[in-house]
């Protein structure tokens, strides 16, 4: 019996061996790897320099650094409220008695699996001021509109914007999931009572989708910490500074200043500022079941 279970338990490593080398050699070792860059001085030319935590104090003094993480939070703000609720209102849509929903389901998760290249390209043209289809559309009723990537003022709304449309679909397909697992039992009982659409979705659908709120929430809130591709092709984080996001200011240290162990210790404290909003967003939601 013994010996049985010893042979199961080399089956299972052996199985398991594959995905333990992959995860070692391509997630864990680089992770490791940029934890020991970040205490070093290395412009990809010349060798490593350890400085100890000298570029940890640099990054608490530095002005561009905060600038990067109050635009992240401005972003995270206007995007995260956005898509949650267009993405529960078009659930809610679809997942009521309407012809063709399998069609308008796949519409509207289209934009979910087209790559942000394209997705950022396409909205970078919507976008401009002389030829752009919003713009344009702005002045049938009227309405200049403005030099959305070039203004500072509107960048990040253009960059948002962008987002959501994207993002849509999936947090669509997450609230769909949660829509139907509701007991229909529910809403015959609430019609039996006399309840009108509002009091049911306050009293009973909203209720009933907390757990796949919560997800959603933490879901998005990771993804808006590491924005980066639409800001990188339609702003490179301009203009001046306006749209520049942690990422896109890790990507410019590393790559356009050759400063890799400044970049790395930035990316570590963009992982603890994502680790402590989950572990908070965590506990709140253990708490709010108590």
């Amino acid at each position: 019996m013994v010996g049985s279970k010893k042979n199961n338990r080399l089956w299972v490593l052996l199985f398991l061996l594959p995905s333990l080398l992959g995860f070692s050699i391509f997630i864990a070792g680089p992770i490791l790897y940029s934890l020991g860059i970040s205490f070093t001085d290395w412009d990809l030319l010349n060798p490593m320099k350890f400085v100890g935590i000298s570029n940890y104090q640099k990054l608490i003094h530095d002005p561009n650094f905060w600038a990067a993480l109050k635009n992240t939070v401005l972003f995270i703000i206007g995007y995260l409220p956005s898509v949650m609720a267009i993405g529960l209102f078009i659930a809610l849509l679809l997942n009521s008695k309407m012809h063709l929903k399998t069609l308008f389901r796949g519409i509207y998760f289209l934009p979910v699996v087209t790559s942000w290249v394209a997705v950022s390209l396409v909205w970078k043209w919507l976008f401009n001021p002389q030829y752009g289809l919003i713009n344009y559309g702005l002045s049938l009723i009227g309405i200049h509109g403005p030099n959305w990537l070039t203004d500072p003022h509107t960048a990040m709304i253009a960059i948002i914007i962008t987002s959501v449309w994207k993002d849509i679909g999936f947090i669509m397909v997450l609230y769909l999931g949660g829509l139907q697992s509701i007991s229909p039992s529910l809403y015959e009982a609430a019609s039996i009572d006399g309840a009108n659409a509002w009091h049911v979705f306050w009293k009973i659908t909203l209720p009933m989708l907390k757990t796949t709120t919560f997800f959603v929430t933490i879901i998005s809130l990771i993804n808006s910490f590491q924005v980066f591709d639409q800001v990188n092709i339609m702003t490179e984080g301009g203009p001046g500074n306006a749209t520049t996001v942690l990422v896109q200011n890790i990507y410019n240290h590393a790559f356009n200043y050759f400063e890799m162990g400044y970049a790395a210790a930035i990316s570590w404290a963009l992982f603890l500022i994502i680790f402590l909003v989950s572990v908070i967003q965590i506990w709140g939601e253990r708490r709010s079941k108590q």
